[in-house]
């Protein structure tokens, strides 16, 4: 696969799933001057949000017509962005180029998200298009190095979240989640099919319940890509509503791979995290911070 950056000639793109990422995406490909074309998931993006924008809406097992939409526009480089929950291949009502592709597209499904997901980005290369990381096409959605805010981490919430990096780097392999809660050298919560918000919303419950002995405002929700994931595809990201879990599960802050998450708004996640006192950092998995 092609990890090189976005050509620069002819429109993007944009295959938009659900919440604020698409056009997060959009506006700053288009803050650069670059044309941008829409093809939103029925059932999944917003439509409000999309009709700022050229813009073809498709089912999602529509992949012909996708192609003869976005050749039609001119593009050649597509960013697939957006919540998408995983669906059943019953569920699919396929149009005839992903007919023939069904017995193909049945086989990913029988693996685990990094499998799916970089068979689906073989096929995309394979029909003409140059497939390119959301990252690589609006790289002010990365979070950098260094603090986000005003609260500044402790030396044991680094520890805690240096110990978070290292148990993703063990189970990344496994195909297992993005995301991990330690506190005091402890892991109290894995990321798997439920997502991040779940999982802190779990971890809340168990707080509430007494199972957690950790005082309230210990604890780092550490994120990262899992090692050799399909990263143009599924980055992991944050948000407002990351720090809103962090804070009912009563954690210090938040800890992420620096370059390698993701989140729409910047400013609206530091406002969040100050709101809340919780810190957020970008951290070099392999040793100490900068920045």
């Amino acid at each position: 696969m092609n990890g090189t950056g976005p050509t620069v000639e002819g429109p993007l793109a944009i295959v938009c799933g659900g919440g604020s990422f698409p056009v997060a995406v959009a506006d700053a490909v288009a803050r650069n001057g670059r044309r941008v074309v829409l093809f939103p998931l029925k059932g999944w993006a917003d439509p409000s949000a999309v009709a700022r924008y050229p813009h073809h809406w498709v089912g999602l097992a529509q992949f012909g017509r996708i192609c003869r939409l976005a050749h039609q526009e001119g593009c050649r480089d597509v960013v697939i962005i957006g919540s998408v929950i995983r669906p059943k291949v019953s569920q699919l009502r396929p149009d005839l180029r992903t007919l023939r592709l069904l017995p193909r597209i049945v086989r990913l499904f029988r693996g685990g998200d990094d499998h799916l997901l970089s068979g689906i980005g073989r096929i995309v290369e394979e029909h003409g298009f140059k497939l390119v990381g959301a990252h690589e096409a609006a790289p002010a959605i990365l979070v950098s190095h260094g603090t986000l805010g005003q609260r500044q981490p402790s030396a044991a919430d680094i520890a805690d979240a240096q110990r978070g990096f290292g148990v993703l780097a063990a189970i990344g392999p496994f195909d297992v989640g993005q995301a991990v809660v330690v506190a005091g050298n402890r892991v109290l919560a894995v990321e798997a099919a439920e997502g991040t918000d779940e999982m802190l919303a779990r971890l809340a419950t168990l707080r509430g319940a007494g199972r957690i002995q950790h005082a309230a405002g210990t604890g780092v929700l550490v994120k990262a890509p899992k090692p050799g994931q399909e990263r143009r595809l599924d980055l992991p990201s944050i948000g407002a509503r990351t720090v809103d879990g962090a804070a009912a599960a009563r954690l210090a802050g938040i800890a992420v791979a620096a370059g390698n998450v993701i989140t729409a708004d910047i400013a609206d996640l530091v406002r969040a995290a100050d709101a809340a006192g919780l810190f957020v950092i970008g951290v070099d998995p392999a040793g100490e911070r900068t920045g």
